[in-house]
């Protein structure tokens, strides 16, 4: 069933959309999309590129190791999506 690396590519699938889901959040827990948080996420993330490995730089942006709740929120599955 999960012959050829599907399983290995759908995996990091849903790590990048946990990843984009924690991004967001944390962009809203300190004020939405304003210059100084696009500025800190052009410095910390985009402008290193494939420099370092992403889970320290995403670590050192979000302040923790990313978390799932974000994503179960964004896809409806907790007690406090919309």
């Amino acid at each position: 069933m999960w012959a050829g690396g599907y399983a290995a590519g759908y995996y990091a699938y849903l790590w990048t959309q946990m990843l984009d889901n924690d991004a967001y959040a944390w962009f809203m827990a300190h004020g939405g999309l304003t210059r100084a948080n696009g500025q800190r996420f052009r410095d910390m993330i985009l402008s290193k590129g494939h420099t370092q490995d992403y889970a320290p730089m995403f670590k050192a942006f979000y302040g923790k190791d990313p978390d799932i709740g974000p994503m179960l929120e964004d896809r409806g599955l907790t007690a406090t999506a919309k």
